[in-house]
């Protein structure tokens, strides 16, 4: 009686979990996909094409929250489910598990039904993971009992620093297994998918190429601009783009439920939300002025500078904003002077300056929006003594960007082989830089 007590119990779980989580395995449509299908504005996004599926293997995707790894997921899934049996593709989303027990009885439910099914390699899609408390016991308890030995494992989540602070426990066990990021759509993605220009590109190794290119597409240079006007609206996350392509502007809800997903993870992190709304609005205030964690103390009610740095790595390890620090002409990097600190996307500026009643001058927005493109491919910095030098970029040796978006561009001499890139010249550069 007792046994067949647990084999009804255990039964239950998993006929739930394929209902909420993995309706393919029942030949049912899955929501989620159907309502990005039957969406008016909706791109592929380019990440997809960075996933492989060979045995064995465990990925690390990671991005920002509500940039679209879902969606990317469930994308992956409906090509998948073409050519594999519905039942050896698992998706689960591990929001509201408290810790790796929780996970590890998800798992092993599986686990027990795919031997009843004959399943023996799966694809498992562990979505939203890096708050589950030590969620890397689960996974790396079976990988080391080979119950994953045919599989691929792709685990998401939206706090880097926990992920990729997981990720150092599997050593020697990843396999095929690689670390992929998905961003907010950079603009030149945002042109690509909405606009019907053909625009060249290349990346920032090669400048000189990088410049033709923007030559090149000089001839787009009108379109190139008014499409920058919309993507300083809406930056590059998928609520605000729908909404603006659909309705003509972003309203409120769209900022409202970006905010809550932040404020969930603050929470989450154990972190105040009255400390965070001062450290933002003094970080909208300073705009790109360099500040320090003592500053930022002295003019909030933080009298901790390293509690201020704490909310800041917060921030950092969520993709909301970089920090950049200064460095020397001679690319040598000085981690205590006082630090840029920039968010990641122009909806950003928009959320947090309708959350902190802060506004934001839309040079500020448009330094951080060329210093973020930039970081998506090199490690940036800047440079100021008497002059400065908005943004740096190390490879070899420094290589500076100076933005102008409202004043004229000055071409003084510099002690850092600098670009000057004035109004005309931004949304051409941003246009032709490949980021992915």
């Amino acid at each position: 009686m007792q046994c067949h007590c647990k084999l009804l119990i255990y039964l239950f779980a998993v006929i739930l979990h394929v209902e909420e989580y993995n309706p393919w395995w029942l030949n049912e449509p899955d929501p989620f996909y159907e309502k990005w299908a039957e969406s008016k504005v909706k791109w592929i996004p380019s990440v997809i094409e960075e996933f492989s599926f060979e045995p064995y293997a465990l990925h690390f995707f990671i991005g920002p929250r509500q940039v679209g790894k879902t969606t990317t997921l469930k994308i992956i899934i409906h090509n998948l489910l073409k050519t594999r049996d519905p039942r050896s593709i698992f998706y689960y989303s591990c929001d509201e598990l408290l810790d790796y027990r929780e996970l590890g009885e998800i798992l092993d439910n599986y686990l027990s039904a795919r031997r009843e099914w004959g399943i023996e390699s799966s694809i498992i899609f562990l979505d939203e993971i890096t708050f589950v408390n030590e969620w890397y016991r689960a996974l790396k308890s079976r990988i080391d009992r080979g119950l994953f030995s045919k599989d691929v494992i792709v685990v998401t989540g939206s706090a880097s620093l926990e992920l990729m602070a997981g990720k150092e426990r599997f050593p020697g066990r990843r396999g095929f297994g690689k670390d992929i990021y998905m961003m907010p759509l950079s603009f030149r993605e945002y042109l690509l998918n909405f606009s019907k220009l053909e625009i060249q590109g290349a990346k920032i190794d090669n400048l000189n190429e990088l410049m033709k290119k923007i030559k090149a597409n000089t001839l787009f240079s009108k379109t190139i601009s008014i499409f920058f006007e919309k993507y300083l609206k809406t930056g590059g996350f998928p609520i605000p783009i729908k909404e603006y392509f659909e309705r003509g502007k972003v309203t409120h809800v769209s900022q409202k439920t970006y905010l809550d997903w932040l404020k969930a993870d603050w929470i989450k992190a154990g972190k105040s939300e009255n400390y965070m709304k001062e450290i933002i609005s003094y970080l909208l205030e300073a705009g790109t002025v360099p500040v320090s964690w003592h500053t930022i103390s002295k003019n909030t009610s933080i009298s901790s500078p390293h509690t201020v740095r704490e909310y800041i790595e917060l921030l950092e390890n969520l993709l909301v904003l970089k920090v950049l620090y200064w460095t020397s002409p001679s690319g040598q990097i000085d981690y205590r002077k006082s630090k840029k600190i920039i968010f990641i996307d122009p909806f950003l500026y928009q959320i947090f300056s309708s959350y902190t009643k802060v506004e934001v001058n839309e040079t500020v927005v448009v330094e951080a929006t060329v210093a973020a493109h930039l970081a998506r491919v090199k490690s940036v910095y800047y440079w100021k003594n008497k002059t400065e030098v908005d943004v740096v970029i190390l490879d070899g040796k420094p290589l500076g960007f100076e933005v102008k978006w409202t004043r004229r561009p000055k071409f003084g001499r510099k002690p850092i082989q600098t670009y000057v890139l004035g109004k005309n010249q931004i949304p051409l550069f941003l246009a032709s830089l490949i980021t992915q």
